[in-house]
């Protein structure tokens, strides 16, 4: 089974939040490293509870962190700051000294850049694409945050080559913002006037500044438009697989039926869908306390929900259950011991 939860060169675990994909990635990516693969397992979730589960400290936050090796195979960690990423994308792909120094420089992007919405779903694209462009690695596994945001993700290169292109970023780029536009008599009249708009609605210095990141960022824009294109054929590519990490129970169905049309509509590659956290049934022997009797109860909702994705799916995909574990898996022996639990799992 193994060989099906580890297919592809790069995994994608997605799902809803609480139902273990962080655990279940780190497991995942363990099991490849022991299997012989140059692996990484990363993560953009903001909560970083990769690092616990690896015990990885912020170290991991700039480069990858050797967890372990395994004869050819290792295991590298990697923990996503949008910050650090966007530092270093400036400084790598700014055409010189200067230019950096200039968006470095502007107000806005100091004070805000780093915590805008989309900013931490752009800078995790760009440093998945460092990493697979790299070659370093033989399996990419990605750890992402509850099924909604990670959606952002995967629009992420579609709304970056949008964003270079749009009449926000024509606006900024207009000649009138240049000091020989300032001299125009009607530039200057009408300049008057929006800017009299903008002290009202959201303020004339923050309006500057935004104009001055964007066209400071100008000489980047070709550049970012390439490689979201080139994240978006990398998502999209037969050895890329989506692993949907699903809750049990019939109430968490449409988070999963969410993701999986999601899946469908833009054309990725699903594999496997693993229903975590599943309550064991403790049998008629086990007694009629009220502990017995309620995980009975437990065990009985999560059957149903069982059966409810299964019969959404009947025979098209491998929908594989995983028992919830009385102590969740904190380090790398309990997270080997749920790769082997897992590799020897029958979907059904």
């Amino acid at each position: 089974m193994s060989g099906d939860l580890l297919k592809g060169r790069l995994i994608v675990v997605v799902g809803a939040g609480g139902v273990g994909k962080t655990t279940l990635a780190a497991a995942l990516a363990l099991g490849s490293a022991k299997e012989g693969r140059r692996t990484l397992v990363m993560t953009f979730d903001p909560s970083l509870r990769l690092k616990d589960a690896l015990g990885v400290g912020d170290s991991g936050k700039g480069e990858p962190i050797r967890v372990m090796e395994a004869g050819p195979g290792f295991l590298d960690a990697a923990l996503l700051d949008a910050k650090l990423t966007f530092d270093r994308l400036i400084r790598n792909y700014a055409p010189n000294a200067a230019a950096a120094k200039r968006i470095f420089s502007n107000r806005f992007y100091r004070d805000m850049a780093g915590n805008l919405s989309g900013i931490l779903e752009y800078m995790a694209m760009e440093r998945l694409f460092e990493m697979q462009a790299s070659e370093g690695y033989d399996r990419i596994i990605l750890d992402t945050p509850p099924t909604r945001q990670a959606m952002d993700f995967l629009q992420a290169p579609e709304r970056m080559m949008n964003l270079v292109d749009s009449k926000a970023i024509q606006f900024a780029m207009d000649p009138w913002w240049d000091d020989a536009g300032r001299k125009n008599l009607a530039f200057r009249i009408a300049l008057k006037g929006a800017m009299e708009l903008s002290d009202r609605v959201i303020g004339r210095r923050f309006l500057l500044d935004v104009v001055e990141f964007i066209r400071a960022f100008a000489p980047l824009f070709d550049g970012f438009r390439s490689r979201a294109e080139d994240v978006r054929n990398l998502l999209l590519a037969d050895e890329t697989r989506f692993l949907l990490v699903a809750g049990p129970g019939p109430d968490r169905v449409p988070d999963a039926m969410f993701f999986l049309r999601k899946l469908q509509e833009t054309g990725h590659h699903l594999g496997p869908i693993l229903v975590n956290q599943v309550h064991p049934d403790p049998g008629p022997a086990a007694g009629k306390d009220q502990g017995t009797v309620l995980l009975r109860f437990l065990a009985d909702r999560d059957q149903r929900g069982l059966s409810l994705l299964r019969s959404l799916f009947p025979g098209e995909k491998n929908i594989i259950s995983v028992s919830l574990e009385p102590v969740p898996p904190g380090d790398l022996r309990t997270l080997g011991q749920l790769f082997e639990k897992l590799s020897k799992a029958n979907p059904n």
